[in-house]
C-alpha cells in the first residue's frame, strides 16, 4: 500500500514486470507505453529491462499510469512445415 503523497509506482519493487504509460511531446500522440522489468526504482522515477535487453529511462515526472503485469506466455516452439518430417521420423 502507498501512502496518498506518493505515486503508486514507487511502491513497485525491483524485479516486478510493468507497463507504463509515459507522456512523450509529439505532433500526433501524447503517450507511448513501456513494458519491462523493473531495474531500478527512485524518486527520480523507473528504469525498465524490455524484451529486448534495452533499459528505458522513465522519468517519475512522464508517468501518466502503470501497472504491475504477469509474466509473458512460455515461447512456443516453431511449427515444421507440413513437408518436413518431424525429427522423432526415421
Amino acid at each position: 500500500m502507498t501512502s496518498p503523497d506518493l505515486p503508486p509506482w514507487r511502491s513497485w519493487t525491483v524485479g516486478t514486470r510493468v507497463m507504463v504509460r509515459r507522456t512523450i511531446s509529439g505532433d500526433t500522440h501524447r503517450y507511448t507505453d513501456v513494458l519491462g522489468e523493473i531495474v531500478r526504482t527512485d524518486a527520480s522515477g523507473l528504469v525498465l529491462r524490455t524484451r529486448s535487453g534495452e533499459e528505458v529511462e522513465v522519468p517519475g515526472a512522464e508517468i501518466a499510469i502503470g501497472k504491475p503485469v504477469p509474466p509473458p506466455p512460455a515461447r512456443r516452439r516453431p511449427r515444421h512445415a507440413p513437408d518436413e518430417a518431424s525429427p522423432t521420423d526415421s
